[in-house]
């Protein structure tokens, strides 16, 4: 097909059922344009987007001050190898540790990657301690932590390991908010508790502060490395720039991707304390990981979030958007942190809504029959929050 003729969705659609492998089930929609909190399809027609490509625009669909950092970099270096020192990989892993409070960064390209690192790093530093057999790794049911082979391990779902087993060993599972099942499963033979203090593609569910408390009292006591995956919770997302922020519990070892690169890929694990000094050269490692023009998009995208005010505009719009989902016909609960929230219907109709809403130009994701689940930028407006629950209503 030639590059200068037109392309119509069907061309789209056409090329990828024939050259795409069928992982995702993919709506009759086909983006070819973004611009803040909205995104255009090949018809240009117009569509407010209140998932953000599952919470990583944070910035919304094309920041100014992204595009440029891209475009600079791009111009000037885009990729050498982590054998030699470049300048934005150190600035942004000192930005991410200034903003944290952890040691040091690890970079890579995704949130499975950072956390596969994580899991490496909490090993690792139990055979350093002289415990080899200290490998056990408690994560909790109903958790999302990746796909790869030891992500998809950590994960609590069997929907999502079953065609993959045998799953790597040493992993165990509690009920999540279950703090007797916790103190149950947490042994001298537990290398890290993993946990997400807000599970996310459940269906957006906080952790208890006595849960997160208890995590880290058993990781103090027997120890263990306690991780958190913020993913999905870092960067502003909940109303704090940290979704660990909300709870007074410092993890040991924070993973991040999603929102890092402001819509371009990139992962981190940053680890504080003995943990940020456990990998050594040879241990661990990323091709594209870390590379300057991954850092100068994150560098961009970080320092916007922190200084812009859209951590706090997350906090205010978040409590404003819950409070109209709550006033929504056949709503059984509404629940979430900032810009991470969840509504959930009585009857279920979820899904039948999500499609209903594309049609009308409202993109939101269901999780399941009965969630609909919204990850929107955090530089939504009350207007524009105002202007999708009303839409929801019709529905």
């Amino acid at each position: 097909m030639p590059t200068n003729e037109p392309i119509t969705a069907a061309d789209i659609t056409a090329l990828d059922k024939q050259y795409v492998m069928h992982t995702y089930g993919r709506l009759p929609v086909v983006f070819v344009r973004g611009e803040g909190c909205f995104v255009y399809d090949a018809d240009g027609k117009e569509y407010l987007d209140l998932v953000a490509g599952i919470a990583v625009n944070g910035l919304g669909h094309c920041h100014p001050k992204v595009v440029e950092a891209i475009c600079k970099q791009a111009g000037t270096l885009i990729h050498t190898s982590n054998l030699y020192h470049t300048v934005p990989q150190p600035r942004f892993a000192k930005l991410l540790v200034e903003l944290s409070g952890m040691g040091k960064a690890f970079f890579c390209n995704s949130g499975a990657e950072a956390n596969e690192a994580a899991i490496k790093l909490a090993r690792k530093a139990a055979k350093a301690s002289g415990k080899p057999d200290k490998v056990g790794i408690v994560t909790a049911e109903q958790s999302f932590h990746g796909r790869t082979m030891a992500a998809i391990t950590a994960t609590g779902q069997p929907k999502y390991q079953k065609s993959f087993t045998p799953l790597v060993p040493g992993f165990s599972y509690v009920p999540y908010n279950d703090v007797e099942a916790l103190k149950a499963a947490v042994t001298d033979e537990t290398c890290a508790v993993m946990m997400e203090p807000v599970q996310g593609e459940s269906g957006v569910h906080p952790a208890t502060h006595e849960f997160l408390r208890t995590a880290r009292d058993l990781c103090d006591r027997f120890g263990a490395a306690l991780i958190f995956d913020e993913v999905q919770t870092g960067l502003g997302r909940t109303g704090r720039m940290f979704g660990f922020q909300h709870y007074g519990v410092v993890p040991d070892v924070m993973t991040l991707a999603k929102t890092l690169g402001g819509g371009f890929p990139i992962g981190a694990c940053l680890a504080r304390g003995k943990y940020a000094d456990v990998f050594e050269p040879g241990d661990h490692a990323s091709t594209f990981g870390g590379a300057p023009l991954a850092c100068a998009a994150g560098i961009a995208t970080v320092t916007e979030i922190a200084s812009g005010g859209w951590v706090q505009n997350a906090a205010e719009v978040g409590d404003y958007f819950r409070t109209q989902l709550a006033t929504l016909p056949g709503i059984k609960e509404v629940r979430g942190m900032g810009l991470m929230i969840a509504a959930e219907f009585v009857e279920p109709k979820a899904k039948d809504m999500a499609a209903k809403a594309l049609e009308k130009g409202l993109i939101v994701n269901a999780i399941g029959d009965h969630i609909l689940r919204f990850v929107p930028p955090l530089i939504v407006t009350k207007e524009l929050v105002d202007r999708a629950t009303s839409t929801l209503r019709e529905l």
